[in-house]
């Protein structure tokens, strides 16, 4: 008899509600992240997905409903709660502009350090997140501060790689840069997904470019929303009404 490997549950969002400044943007919200999973976030602008993703890492709590990371619930220990961002990292929109430290080397390893590690592990961490994203080691000495826009979103997402995450989440990770940076850090990302079994969440405007790497679709609405694979959406009124028709 054939077997099959299950993947594994990562993420798990349970009735999920929560609002901004007071006004309620998701209600009701259910679905599931498997390692391995390539799940796009898309929607109308003002729909509440930035928003969303900083939920899946604690740094804002829903007003109802659970978020499991492997089976248990981040906020059942909000101590805890710093642990969580260690295994799910978010890379921010426009990243780059959080670069800091002197060396691309020191900012890529200011996660790890922060995590209490030896140095030797930093240094691993450091060098293989690097390679990952396509950093060459004379870049690690470099002021982040001399790269091009591209290399500088690449130090950014290798700072959260480097802390070795369950699921990497990504806020429009192509704005700003030319196509061609983009179709590069898209490959980058797909090789991550595929090659290091890595889960990706990533909110995106260019659901074309990005269609082809996703396993699902998340579709936020003003008060509504729609999950599901990629062939279920483009058949879907939502897939249809935001391009989805005739990609």
């Amino acid at each position: 008899m054939e077997q099959t490997t299950e993947k594994k549950v990562l993420l798990d969002c349970r009735d999920v509600s929560l609002g901004y400044e007071g006004k309620a943007i998701w209600e009701g919200l259910t679905f599931q992240v498997r390692s391995g999973d390539y799940l796009c976030i898309v929607g109308e602008n003002g729909s509440g997905k930035s928003t969303l993703i900083q939920h899946l890492n604690g740094l804002l709590k829903p007003t109802s409903g659970r978020i499991l990371l492997q089976g248990r619930d981040i906020w059942a220990d909000p101590k805890r709660i710093r642990d969580v961002r260690f295994q799910v990292g978010l890379v921010f929109q426009y990243p780059e502009y959080q670069l800091f430290e002197e060396t691309v080397y020191k900012d890529i390893a200011f996660g790890p350090r922060n995590m209490g590690l030896d140095e030797a592990d930093i240094d691993r961490r450091v060098r293989s997140a690097a390679a990952f994203v396509g950093l060459t080691e004379a870049m690690l000495d470099k002021s982040p501060f001399e790269l091009s826009g591209g290399q500088k979103r690449r130090v950014a997402i290798a700072g959260v790689i480097a802390m070795e995450p369950r699921v990497l989440v990504l806020d429009e990770p192509v704005t700003g840069l030319d196509p061609a940076a983009a179709q590069d850090l898209y490959r980058t990302l797909d090789y991550l997904n595929k090659k290091e079994g890595l889960a990706i969440i990533m909110v995106t405007h260019d659901l074309r470019s990005a269609l082809p790497y996703a396993t699902a679709i998340l579709h936020a609405g003003h008060g509504s929303w729609f999950y599901g694979d990629t062939a279920s959406y483009l058949a879907s009124p939502y897939g249809k009404r935001f391009g989805g028709d005739g990609i």
